[in-house]
């Protein structure tokens, strides 16, 4: 799933297993596996998810937030990406000379469909 853009948690996968009754250990035909695929698809918003977590950080609401506090939460919450994860993902942001960056930018930026 994830191969194909998708990014179900492990337990958003439990759930579609025991939706179709499945056992983790089974196979999955294709056809069901579409319709995992397809749910999976219609829940997620990425830019949503993301925006959402930036918002934690944005205290004030004010559209922005720091790049040292960014780094932080992605190196040390939840899937946590290594430093050189962090740098190539903020290569993509554009930083202000005071460390701040506007996240609604970046959101687009790192939600743009990678083209072959």
């Amino acid at each position: 799933m994830r191969c194909l853009g998708a990014s179900p948690t492990p337990s958003e996968v439990d759930k579609h297993l025991l939706w179709h009754k499945i056992d983790r250990r089974a196979e999955l035909d294709f056809s069901t596996f579409l319709n995992i695929m397809y749910r999976q698809m219609q829940q997620e918003d990425p830019q949503q998810e993301i925006r959402t977590a930036m918002a934690m950080i944005d205290r004030q609401k004010k559209g922005f937030i720091p790049v040292s506090e960014l780094r932080a939460k992605l190196t040390k919450m939840g899937e946590k990406l290594s430093e050189e994860e962090v740098d190539d993902l903020l290569k993509e942001a554009k930083v202000g000379p005071n460390g701040i960056i506007k996240y609604e930018d970046f959101i687009r930026r790192i939600t743009i469909p990678v083209t072959d």
